[in-house]
């Protein structure tokens, strides 16, 4: 079984590395006998057969799992946390009035699966974080095995949330049915399979649907049809967004009223960015350029992730007017430095 893991890995190119092989070893060996797969827990005692895996990002965590759990045989179903998450408040609004919805939805999800993926963990909201830590407690009481990925160790969740103490005290309650694992490693599997799109072709075009499946490969996250986030508390125009990404239009979002604020908080809270339909601008568009050289400087600074997809258009002639000359010239040296593996890496 592990062997077949790692043959699986490999065709993906991911070259198993000692933490990501002992994880496998330590999954497999939690694993319980098939015959016995309904019936693994001992009276009165649950067995530790649930993981909660979490490491720095690009780990190959996700991979991992799903890798895992492809050569299990039960039903199991693969959750991204903020999918997870949505479907939990349709069903609790759904059971309004039910003296007890959460046991209603834990019992519902036994059923249908024996094996839940619950992918990039990230608890940020009060009602999430008290609703999330019972569900959890109930579905591992139904014999549910499950797998959680984060990138935060279960006493880092929820930092500074209202109410944090109940919800470490919940979490503490099932902690002792998981598997803490963190996974180390050198490797950043996410940032180099995305450093190496187009690599090869640099003239190729990419299309929305193209960039849909980058972020589907690399994030595990299949919901990408969002049309808002939100910033300093207001909304502005993206393709998707995550925890982790956040994928916006060079033509809708900086002729929004953004600014220096707004690129601040981007650029601390975003792994990846991502920016498509690029157009071709000049003094006509100069509040929409000089929002970008200001975005460019701030993630420039932060060294920020960010992945162009400039098509058709030359970026060294992105901007050809004269009133921000001095500036452009500036950002443009910075966007070809940023398109490199060396600063992505």
């Amino acid at each position: 079984m592990i062997q077949n893991i790692i043959d699986n890995l490999k065709n993906q190119g991911i070259e198993i590395d000692l933490p990501q092989s002992h994880l496998i070893q330590k999954m497999t060996e939690a694993l319980p006998q098939e015959k016995s797969f309904i019936n693994k827990f001992k009276k009165n005692k649950l067995n530790n057969t649930s993981f909660y895996i979490w490491g720095e990002v690009g780990r190959g965590k996700t991979l991992i799992v799903k890798s895992f759990m492809k050569i299990l045989k039960q039903n199991k179903a693969i959750f991204h946390y903020i999918d997870f998450m949505q479907n939990i408040h349709n069903e609790l609004a759904a059971l309004s009035g039910n003296s007890d919805p959460l046991n209603h939805i834990a019992k519902s999800l036994s059923k249908k699966y024996q094996i839940i993926l619950i992918d990039e963990f990230q608890v940020e909201d009060v009602a999430d974080a008290m609703i999330v830590a019972n569900l959890l407690k109930q579905l591992i009481k139904l014999n549910v095995v499950l797998y959680i990925t984060s990138n935060a160790h279960p006493d880092d969740l929820y930092k500074d949330g209202l109410q944090r103490q109940k919800f470490i005290n919940a979490m503490k309650a099932i902690e002792k049915y998981l598997n803490i694992y963190k996974l180390d490693g050198l490797t950043d599997y996410r940032t180099r399979n995305i450093v190496s799109i187009n690599k090869e072709n640099s003239n190729q075009s990419f299309k929305d649907k193209d960039i849909k499946l980058i972020l589907e490969e690399n994030f595990a996250f299949k919901d990408i049809v969002k049309k808002k986030f939100k910033v300093n508390s207001r909304e502005f125009s993206c393709k998707a967004f995550s925890n982790d990404f956040l994928w916006i239009s060079f033509s809708d979002f900086f002729n929004e009223p953004n600014g220096s604020r707004d690129y601040i908080e981007i650029s601390k809270n975003v792994e990846w960015i991502f920016l498509n339909e690029f157009k071709y601008c000049d003094d006509n568009s100069a509040d929409t350029v000089r929002r970008f050289i200001s975005f460019i400087d701030i993630c420039y600074r932060d060294k920020s992730k960010i992945k162009f997809f400039f098509n058709d258009v030359d970026h060294n002639k992105l901007y050809t007017g004269k009133k921000l000359k001095i500036l452009w010239d500036r950002c443009q040296s910075r966007l070809n430095e940023m398109q490199t593996s060396e600063y992505l890496i």
